[in-house]
């Protein structure tokens, strides 16, 4: 996807996105008209990276994979959409094993993907989470692989630490294009543990997930540090003439590794809302505010 107005670099891969996302997580408990509809509202909130993975549907009536079926469905339903997008997705998670990154299980996961959605190429493959049994270099090379295939045009990592990310670098001749660490207000780590800064160094695009904290910045407040964050939240969302998940958004979004948060509301009134977080500019007071109350003591 070439670039446009407002939009973000997908690491070095070539594709630009959105500067928000779609998280396709909750897709599972749709049906397919609620399914188009929700994709329809992404769209025209002008989302543009769709992200989701083969385990999403595992624990419903639809199962493992079912997610990438019902998306499958749609860009059958919608053939033009597909150049429209950019289409992510993940592997690597196999219970009850876990986890499986071994180069044969990669190859048939990524194979099975581009089955359930109807593709020819995965515009980004991730590894969903780390297989602690799994050499880097096996990794690197079954990524290589689909890749030299064109199976996969960008390959990525989710829930990886600087460590993990560090050795598969070390096997790849091909650029790593994304880092998929859960980030917002309520779960700071990739702040602080380095893994902002690697992508900064590494030139890595940052997908947050869970940016609104698992939903429960969109509450009251189960105890003194929620209720605190939300508070500041509330008060730039007045300032700004905002919702409260559109400064979340803004917020995660303001750091200079520009991450791209994936919202996974289904309701197309606050994916609009959302998408109008590209367009506040949060002072560092602001910011910084956020980060105080998250913390729950002043900066050093």
């Amino acid at each position: 996807m070439t670039a446009s107005t407002g939009s973000v670099p997908l690491g070095r891969s070539g594709f630009h996105v959105s500067p928000v996302g779609f998280g396709m997580w909750r897709m599972a408990g749709l049906d397919f008209n609620a399914v188009l509809a929700t994709i329809d509202a992404a769209m025209a909130a002008g989302l543009t990276l769709f992200d989701t993975a083969d385990i999403y549907g595992l624990g419903t009536p639809i199962g493992f994979g079912g997610a990438e079926q019902l998306l499958g469905r749609v860009l059958r339903a919608r053939p033009a959409l597909r150049e429209h997008i950019v289409l992510a997705t993940k592997g690597g998670i196999t219970p009850p094993v876990p986890y499986d990154s071994s180069a044969d299980y990669l190859v048939h996961a990524c194979e099975a993907s581009l089955t359930r959605l109807g593709v020819e190429t995965i515009d980004l493959y991730q590894i969903h989470r780390p297989d602690h049994l799994a050499h880097p270099a096996e990794v690197a090379a079954a990524l290589e692989r689909l890749h030299r295939d064109g199976k996969v045009r960008a390959i990525g990592v989710s829930n990886y630490t600087v460590a993990q990310t560090r050795a598969l670098l070390a096997h790849l001749t091909l650029p790593l294009a994304a880092i998929q660490p859960e980030y917002s207000p309520l779960y700071l780590a990739p702040l602080e543990d380095g893994t902002l800064d690697l992508a900064m160094e590494q030139t890595m695009a940052v997908l947050a997930w869970s940016p609104l904290g698992g939903g429960r910045l969109m509450g009251t407040g189960s105890n003194d540090r929620e209720r605190a964050v939300i508070g500041v939240l509330d008060a730039l969302a007045s300032e700004c003439g905002v919702s409260r998940a559109a400064v979340i958004a803004a917020w995660v979004m303001a750091h200079p590794s520009r991450p791209v948060p994936l919202m996974g509301t289904q309701s197309p009134a606050h994916l609009a809302a959302i998408a109008r977080a590209r367009h506040i500019q949060l002072t560092r007071a602001q910011w910084y505010a956020v980060l105080v109350a998250a913390r729950g003591a002043p900066m050093p």
